[in-house]
C-alpha cells in the first residue's frame, strides 16, 4: 500500500492560540450490498482508496492503495446526530461566545454534501440543529424585534423601545398589506417545519446579555451573488437583482444589500430556508436527479449586547454590541464532462463550478506555502466570489470545518482521488480565535442583574396582590424635617415667679440659639459648596457641549461624505460590472472574428494554391500548344518534300521504263524495282534506285514499341525492397516536422505507434532515448501538387563512445494526391496514339 501524500512537518505557530483548519470524512452508503467500492475505512481517522481498472491511472498487473488521514472518518452507518455532536456542536458553542465559524461541505456531485447539510424529515442535518440548539440556548435572553436593526453596512445598532415597538407595529401591517394595496398570501412551510425532528441539547450563555438572531442566505451561480430571500416584486419576469461583496470598516468581507431576517424561532429561521430552498437553482443530470448548480451560503448572525444596570433594558451604545456568526456553505459538486455529457447552460454552469472549486484550492495551496515558508505570495481571491466572500476565514480568522463527503464506487475513483489530495492538504493551514470585542468590562456592570430584576419584579408582583387583599392605613404626606431641635419645656403648672425654671428657660433658649447659628452657618456653607460644585459642572458640561457639537459636527461631515463614497462605490461597482460584461462580450466577438478571419486565410489560400496550379496548367497547355503548332508545320513541310521526292522518282522511273524498251530484246528486261511500305519491309534496290530514302517517313515498329508503355500483368503481392523487413512494435519514433503541418487528406496516413514529436531538436536526449527517426517535408511539384516526404532512418550509437547518436537514413515515403485525368498511363497512351495518327496522316 502506498501514501499518496505524506504531509510536510508543520512549522511553529507564532501565537500558541492558533489551531489547524480541521477536516472531516464521511462515506456515503452504496446503492445496493453488491455494488463494487474503492474506498474502505481502516481506523477512525484513516481510508485507503484502491485503484479500480476503470481509472485512468490504472496499470495491469499493479494493485496500487493510496491511504488518507483526516481529523475523523465517518463510516456509512454512522447518524446525523453523531456528525453534529462532533463538527457542528464546538461551532454553535463558539458562535454564542462571540467567535465566528464555517462549515462547508466538498465532494462530487452525487455524494450527500445537501444531505449531510439538510438532512430529511425524520433525520435532521446539521443547519436545522444548529438552529435548535441555538434557540434552546438563548429562548429566554432573546431581546424584543426591531431592538436590534442592521445598518446595512455588516453592522448593528440598537434601537429605543418606542422606536422598536413603532416598526414592530408597521411590519405586521406591511406584511398583511401588498405593495397594491392588496391583501398578502403568506407562504406556509409548517407541513415542512412540524414533521422534523428536533434537537434537545442547550449551552450555557451569559445571562446578563440580550440575544437577536438574524439570518441570510444566497447563492453563488455562475459566478454572481444572488439573495434568496429577497422579496422580488410582483411583476411577471421579475428576476433576482446580481449583489456585489464589499468590505466593511473592520475590513470583514459581507454581501451589499443582502436580506438579514430577524427570526425568535427555530421554526421560522426552517421557514426562511425553505423560502429560499425554492428560489435555489437546481436541475436534472446524468449523475445526480436533483443536482444543485450554484454553491449556497446559509449564515447564522448572532447579534448580543449586555444590558444596563437596572438588569431591563439593552444599553443603548453601539460599541457594547457583539456579533458573531456561522456560515454553512453547501458546495456544489465537481463535474466532468465526459461522465455528464453537458451541454449549453448545464456545460456553463459546470465550467463555472468547476472554476470556483479550483480557485478555492489555489487559494488554500497559497496559504499553506505562505505559513510553511513565511513567503507574502498574494492569494487570488478575487477570481472567485466564493474565495472572496470567505477572505477573512482563509486568512486565519475565525474557526473553519469541512467535511469531505465520499460516494465508494468504482465510477468516482478519478474525481475522489483529487478530492482527498486536496483535503488532506488544506489540513496545513493555520486559523486563530477571534473573541468577541466588547467594552462590558470597561464600564463595571454588576454580574446577575438580570436575575436581580426578574426578583424585583417578583417581589412586587406579590406586594400588588398583598395590596389588593389587605390595603395598608393612611399615611400622611407630612414630610419630616431634616434639621429638628429639641423641644419647648413644658408651661403647664409652671408658677411665673419660679427663678430656677426662668434659667433653665434661659439656658435652654441660648442653646436653642447657638445650635440654630451652627446649623445657619453649615447650611451656607454647604450652600456654598453646593454652588461651587454646580459652577464647575455647568463650566464642565458647556465644554462638555462645545466638545460634543463639534464631534457632532465632524460625524455628520464624515457621515454626508461617507455616503457620497458610498453612492459613488455603488455606481462604480455597477459600472465596473457594465464594463467587465462589455469586455466579455468584445472578448467573444474578437474570438468569433478571428475564428473567421482564420476560416477566410484558409479559403483564401486554398484559393491561392487553384490559382498558382491553374496558370501553371495554362502555361503547359500554351507550351503544348506552341509545340504542336511547331510540329504541325515540321510535318507539312516534310509531306511537301516526300511529295516532291516521289515525283522525281516517278519522273525516273519513266525514263528508266523508256530506255528499257528501247534496248535490244537480247538485253535481258530489268525488274522496275518497287518501293515497300509496309512496317518490317526494305526496299529493294536497282540501278536507279540511289535516290534516299527519309528516315523520318515511316515509323519502325521498334519506335512504336518504344511509345508503349511497359505494364506487368501481374498481381502484386509484396514490395521487394522491404519484404524481409518486419516492423518492430516496441521501436521508439522521433517524429521530426515542421512547426505548420498542411493537414494530410489522403487515405493513407503515416502511424507511428510509439512516438515524440518535435518541431526543434533541442538536446541529444531526444535523439539518443529512441531507436528510429522521421524527418517530415512538405513542398510543392511542377503542377502545384502538395508532395509530403518522410525521411526515415535508425538511430544508431554514436562512434568511439562518446553518449552521441547518428541517423543512417535507409528509407523516404512520398504521400501526393493527383488526378485520374493527368495520370502518367494515360499521358502514355495519348501520346502513342497521337503517333500513330501522326505517322498514318504521312501517308495521305
Amino acid at each position: 500500500m502506498k501514501r499518496a501524500y505524506t504531509p510536510r512537518t508543520p512549522c511553529k505557530p507564532r501565537s500558541n492560540q492558533k489551531e489547524t483548519l480541521q477536516v472531516y470524512c464521511r462515506l456515503r452508503p452504496t446503492l445496493t450490498t453488491t455494488e463494487l467500492s474503492c474506498v474502505r475505512m481502516i481506523s477512525d481517522s484513516t481510508v485507503v482508496l484502491t485503484v479500480p481498472e476503470s481509472a485512468v491511472n490504472f496499470r495491469p498487473g499493479s494493485c496500487k492503495e493510496y491511504q488518507y488521514t483526516f481529523k475523523r472518518v465517518f463510516s456509512e452507518s454512522s447518524t446525523q446526530k453523531e456528525i453534529f455532536d462532533d463538527i457542528a456542536l464546538p461551532l454553535v458553542e463558539q458562535l454564542i461566545r462571540g467567535r465566528n465559524g464555517l462549515l462547508f461541505t466538498y465532494g462530487v456531485t452525487g455524494s450527500g454534501k445537501t444531505y449531510t447539510m439538510t438532512g430529511g424529515k425524520q433525520n435532521s442535518g446539521i443547519m436545522p440543529r444548529c438552529l435548535d440548539v441555538l434557540f434552546n440556548s438563548i429562548s429566554d435572553y432573546q431581546a424584543r424585534k426591531y431592538v436590534f436593526k442592521p445598518d446595512k453596512m455588516n453592522g448593528f445598532e440598537v434601537q429605543s423601545e418606542d422606536d422598536a415597538k413603532q416598526e414592530r407595529e408597521d411590519s405586521v401591517k406591511n406584511a398583511a398589506i401588498g405593495k397594491f394595496g392588496r391583501l398578502r398570501k403568506k407562504e406556509s412551510y409548517e407541513d415542512l417545519t412540524s414533521s422534523r425532528s428536533r434537537e434537545d441539547l442547550k449551552v450555557s450563555v451569559e445571562e446578563d446579555n440580550a440575544f437577536a438572531v438574524f439570518i441570510t442566505y444566497v447563492e453563488i451561480y455562475n459566478n454572481n451573488v444572488y439573495d434568496l430571500l429577497e422579496n422580488l416584486s410582483t411583476d411577471i419576469g421579475a428576476k433576482s437583482q446580481i449583489k456585489i461583496i464589499r468590505e466593511d470598516a473592520s475590513r470583514n468581507m459581507y454581501v451589499h444589500g443582502v436580506t438579514e431576517v430577524e427570526v425568535k424561532s427555530a421554526e421560522e429561521a426552517f421557514e426562511m430556508f425553505y423560502k429560499g430552498q425554492n428560489r435555489k437553482r437546481m436541475a436534472h443530470t446524468s449523475l445526480n436527479n436533483e443536482s444543485s448548480r450554484s454553491h449556497s451560503i446559509f449564515t447564522i448572525r448572532l447579534v448580543q449586547a449586555p444590558l444596563d444596570m437596572n438588569g431591563e433594558t439593552v444599553l443603548q451604545d453601539k460599541k457594547f454590541i457583539g456579533i458573531s456568526q456561522l456560515s454553512l456553505v453547501d458546495l456544489a459538486g465537481s463535474e466532468r464532462t465526459n461522465r455528464t455529457r453537458n451541454q449549453g447552460q448545464r456545460l456553463r454552469e459546470a465550467g463555472n463550478i468547476n472554476n470556483s472549486l479550483m480557485t478555492l484550492r489555489n487559494c488554500l495551496e497559497i496559504l499553506r506555502e505562505n505559513q510553511a515558508t513565511g513567503n507574502v505570495k498574494m492569494a487570488p481571491y478575487r477570481d472567485s466570489r466564493l474565495t472572496h466572500l470567505f477572505k477573512n476565514f482563509f486568512e486565519g480568522e475565525g474557526n473553519i470545518r469541512m467535511i469531505v463527503c465520499v460516494n465508494p464506487r468504482i465510477e468516482d475513483y478519478d474525481e475522489n482521488i483529487q478530492v482527498m489530495k486536496f483535503a488532506e492538504v488544506s489540513q496545513e493551514i493555520f486559523v486563530k480565535p477571534t473573541p468577541m470585542k466588547t467594552e462590558v468590562s470597561t464600564i463595571g456592570l454588576t454580574p446577575g442583574r438580570r436575575r436581580a430584576n426578574q426578583a424585583y419584579k417578583k417581589a412586587r408582583q406579590i406586594l400588588e396582590e398583598v395590596k389588593e387583599s389587605n390595603p395598608p392605613p393612611y399615611i400622611p404626606n407630612d414630610a419630616e424635617i431634616i434639621y429638628s431641635f429639641e423641644p419647648f419645656p413644658s408651661f403647664d403648672n409652671v408658677d411665673p415667679c419660679d427663678a430656677d425654671y426662668h434659667k433653665k428657660l434661659i439656658t435652654f433658649l441660648e442653646n436653642r440659639l447657638k445650635k440654630k447659628e451652627f446649623l445657619r452657618s453649615d447650611s451656607l456653607s454647604r450652600a456654598e459648596k453646593f454652588r461651587a460644585a454646580l459652577v464647575e459642572r455647568e463650566e464642565m458640561f458647556f465644554k462638555l457641549k462645545q466638545d460634543c457639537d463639534a464631534a457632532n459636527a465632524r460625524l455628520e461631515f464624515k457621515d454626508s461624505k461617507t455616503k457620497v463614497l458610498e453612492d459613488k462605490l455603488v455606481s462604480l461597482d455597477s459600472f465596473s460590472t457594465t464594463l467587465k460584461k462589455k469586455c466579455e462580450d468584445y472578448v467573444e466577438e474578437i474570438q468569433k472574428l478571428r475564428r473567421e478571419l482564420e476560416l477566410r486565410e484558409n479559403v483564401i489560400c486554398q484559393y491561392t494554391i487553384e490559382k498558382d496550379k491553374e496558370k501553371q496548367r495554362t502555361r503547359k497547355m500554351a507550351a503544348k500548344t506552341e509545340k504542336l503548332a511547331k510540329e504541325k508545320e515540321s510535318n507539312l513541310k516534310e509531306k511537301k518534300n516526300i511529295e516532291m521526292q516521289l515525283k522525281d522518282r516517278e519522273n525516273r522511273l519513266r525514263r528508266v521504263k523508256k530506255v528499257l524498251d528501247m534496248n535490244d530484246d537480247n538485253v535481258r528486261k530489268s525488274k522496275i524495282p518497287r518501293i515497300h511500305a509496309g512496317y518490317g519491309s526494305d526496299s529493294e534496290t536497282s540501278s536507279v534506285s540511289n535516290a534516299p530514302l527519309e528516315p523520318a517517313v515511316l515509323e519502325t515498329p521498334k519506335a512504336a514499341q518504344r511509345l508503349r508503355p511497359r505494364t506487368v500483368n501481374t498481381i502484386a503481392v509484396s514490395n521487394p525492397r522491404y519484404g524481409n523487413k518486419r516492423c518492430n512494435t516496441h521501436d521508439q519514433w522521433l517524429e521530426h516536422k515542421p512547426a505548420i503541418l498542411a493537414p494530410l487528406n489522403t487515405v493513407l496516413q503515416p502511424v507511428l505507434k510509439k512516438r515524440k514529436s518535435v518541431t526543434n531538436i533541442t538536446s541529444p536526449k531526444d535523439v539518443t532515448k529512441t531507436s528510429k527517426y522521421c524527418l517530415i517535408t512538405q513542398s510543392q511539384d511542377e503542377e502545384g501538387v502538395l508532395e509530403t516526404h518522410l525521411f526515415k532512418g535508425d538511430v544508431l550509437p554514436g562512434p568511439g563512445g562518446g553518449g552521441g547518436a547518428q541517423v543512417i537514413f535507409n528509407d523516404v515515403e512520398t504521400l501526393k494526391q493527383t488526378s485520374p485525368t493527368t495520370s502518367p498511363r494515360k499521358n502514355l497512351f495519348d501520346e502513342f496514339n497521337s503517333s500513330i495518327a501522326t505517322g498514318a496522316a504521312r501517308f495521305v
